[in-house]
């Protein structure tokens, strides 16, 4: 299934095209990925984020996976929102560790005005440090969403989760429909969308390729797409189920890339559980954004000195973002990463000499 260089942006994938690119020979998909990645992107850049709790727990949704669950024993305590000066603080720590995004994330079915004004303060203090601001609050309306994108907020994180086929098996409190209507209230305040799913929830294969099919319908596509790996917590409903072959895992990332060229996949959920060559196949699969630090919202994830040591080995860099910077500047600099990714290293010259040489002996 040969694809053009560079990949052009569809909306259009039937889910038959996708369950054929999952069911590529792993090498011929790993390949494909690569050449869309590297057409639209620094092939060793990887966009790094904090994720922060500014509230935890007690969350009235029964999403099965979720230990912040108020419907479920998980030994997590409910916290208050967190007060506007700690999240600064913990802001200004991420970016000193390298972070160039940071997300806030809090438990609630959607929030209300007066944590809503809160919150908007939080978004206007954390821009001002010049780092890139994400927040996940749950539902929002028009209103909310314009509001939001009003004081400065560039990301609104709100995961399809799953399939629309598989998603009751997962969640009875919010439907399908709720979570496309808050992406469409995001899109339309003008804010970029940051959107994906969650992989080993007891899905099949076919509903990883139903998942992917909604976020390429999205227009445009997600700029940022977590590909979640499920983090089995005790006392929740899927606590027991059987682990998800990392390679299936592996191959999804890949698909997502090739999906979606232009967005940012990242490598999110999941990622302790991750040894270091699972890590590194899903950045050669297209992974371009990860989490960065100890917590991921209540889950552990890998500590800064290791995500470090990971990218020595591999040589990759964290992908600077100015966000001062307007989008031609970004897509200028891009560019001229893209025109020197293309120069051949001095190695790969020194290859084709000599196999230039050993042809004509």
């Amino acid at each position: 299934m040969p694809l053009t260089h560079p990949a052009p942006v569809r909306h259009d994938w039937t889910l038959s095209e996708i369950e054929a690119l999952f069911a590529l020979p792993f090498n011929d998909l790993l390949f494909q990925a690569q050449r869309v990645h590297r057409a639209h992107f620094d092939a060793n850049a990887v966009q790094v984020s904090t994720l922060l709790s500014i509230k935890t727990g007690a969350c009235p949704e029964d999403c099965k996976y979720c230990p912040q669950s108020g419907h479920y024993n998980t030994g997590l305590g409910k916290e208050k929102l967190l007060e506007i000066e700690k999240v600064v603080e913990q802001a200004r720590a991420a970016k000193q560790a390298g972070a160039s995004r940071f997300c806030m994330g809090a438990a609630w079915r959607s929030p209300r005005e007066r944590d809503l004004q809160v919150v908007l303060e939080m978004v206007s203090r954390v821009k001002a440090l010049g780092l890139e601001t994400c927040m996940t609050l749950g539902m929002l309306d028009d209103t909310q969403a314009s509001r939001l994108a009003d004081a400065g907020l560039d990301y609104y994180n709100h995961n399809l989760d799953t399939s629309p086929e598989f998603y009751g098996d997962i969640i009875t409190t919010r439907s399908y429909a709720d979570r496309l209507d808050t992406l469409a209230s995001v899109r339309q305040a003008g804010m970029k969308v940051c959107s994906g799913g969650i992989l080993g929830m007891g899905e099949a294969p076919r509903d990883r390729a139903a998942l992917l099919q909604q976020l390429v319908r999205l227009e445009p596509h997600p700029e940022s797409v977590p590909i979640n790996r499920l983090v089995k917590v005790p006392g929740t409903p899927l606590e027991n189920i059987d682990d998800l072959d990392p390679l299936e895992f592996i191959r999804a990332i890949a698909v997502a890339r090739i999906l979606m060229p232009k967005s940012h996949v990242r490598l999110s959920a999941g990622r302790e559980q991750m040894d270091d060559s699972t890590q590194a196949l899903a950045f050669l699969a297209g992974a371009n954004s990860i989490f960065y630090g100890d917590k991921l919202l209540t889950t552990e994830n890998p500590q800064v000195e290791r995500d470090r040591a990971l990218f020595a080995r591999l040589g990759l860099h964290p992908e600077q973002i100015e966000t001062c910077a307007d989008e031609a500047q970004q897509q200028a600099a891009l560019d001229d990463a893209l025109k020197r990714q293309a120069q051949p290293p001095a190695s790969a010259l020194f290859y084709d000499a000599a196999v230039a040489a050993t042809s004509a002996n």
